[in-house]
């Protein structure tokens, strides 16, 4: 079977990492950093003085002309890196959102704007390796305005990397994205929720989602976060828990929400979609309260098939293409 482009520079990406990963005994996550690093520089960095490590990427460097594949070429080979990382034992904060799922994400957020006028600003405040927020990104012919915020140092790395080698224009802040952000509210905010408790009680305490006892839920005070940094009618897209709406802290965020935004759909993302069903998940679409007020005649309620039956999926959105023709 010929060798694709996707394949090709996956391969070397691969080659590299790992013998980056033999010589410094570390993750394949953080070889794969360096790799993006080299990639971008054409060389180590200054601050890397290893003899050895400068030969084997040196090397490697030689056997690639970057200039030779396209932005989604490199998006696809990173991103067929990045699930190989996440095949080791890895922190959940790590797991990627998947290709198909991003793309539903970037599909949903280009017919909520689609008449938006002017340059739109998204943020994503728990942006991961960034392949969500790439993904939407490249599904966008207006002008962007793009900001991303992550609290774990190696996948901040690797999402400026990959920012970088295709060309993406992303302001990234490296912090604790419930903490104070420097940032006026944007027009579309995008994520993948963190799904757990939050540790720090004081911060906590600042959120009108706060829990009275106990850690409160991260999911519910990225929610809270989000909505305080997007503009009046601006729309927000989460890949949500399906538990969101059952579990113990649910009914003060059903109130929040009902006081804060409408809700402009759900759409249930089909079980076989996930290795766990425990772990299956929705997308929550909702608009924050401003000027416009538009009530919905009925929100978009969605059972999403397998997303690979393309008979059933192409049906879905021919529905999902009048639902929006009819209420924006």
């Amino acid at each position: 079977m010929k060798e694709t482009e996707v394949t090709k520079l996956y391969n070397w990406l691969d080659v590299t990492t790992t013998s980056i990963q033999n010589q410094l005994d570390e993750s394949y996550l953080e070889s794969l950093s360096q790799t993006l690093e080299a990639l971008f520089y054409n060389g180590l960095s200054d601050a890397n003085q290893n003899e050895l490590l400068e030969k084997t990427i040196n090397q490697s460097l030689s056997k690639i002309d970057l200039d030779n594949y396209s932005v989604e070429t490199i998006r696809k080979a990173i991103q067929l890196a990045l699930i190989k990382a996440m095949k080791e034992p890895t922190q959940h904060q790590h797991l990627m959102t998947p290709e198909a799922i991003a793309m539903i994400i970037g599909y949903l957020a280009t017919k909520l704007v689609e008449n938006h006028e002017g340059k739109l600003t998204i943020f994503d405040p728990a942006s991961g390796s960034g392949n969500l927020l790439f993904v939407v990104m490249e599904q966008f012919k207006q002008e962007l305005e793009v900001y991303a915020s992550e609290v774990d140092p190696l996948l901040l790395k690797l999402s400026l990397h990959n920012a970088n080698l295709q060309k993406k224009e992303v302001e990234f802040f490296h912090q604790d994205s419930l903490s104070p952000l420097l940032l006026d509210p944007v027009d579309l905010v995008i994520t993948d929720l963190p799904v757990g408790y939050y540790p720090d009680d004081v911060q906590a305490s600042n959120y009108e989602l706060k829990n009275e006892s106990g850690h409160s839920y991260a999911h519910h005070l990225f929610i809270e976060q989000s909505l305080k940094h997007t503009k009046p009618d601006g729309f927000l897209v989460f890949i949500i828990p399906e538990t969101l709406f059952t579990s113990d802290q649910s009914e003060n965020l059903h109130k929040f929400i009902q006081k804060e935004a409408k809700i402009v759909g759900v759409l249930q993302l089909p079980e076989t979609a996930f290795a766990v069903k425990e772990h299956a998940k929705s997308i929550l679409i909702l608009q924050k309260n401003g000027e416009s007020r538009k009530e919905y005649k009925q929100p978009l309620l969605v059972q999403l098939p397998s997303l690979n039956n393309a008979e059933a999926m192409q049906d879905i959105l021919t529905q999902m293409n009048a639902w929006f023709a009819q209420n924006l």
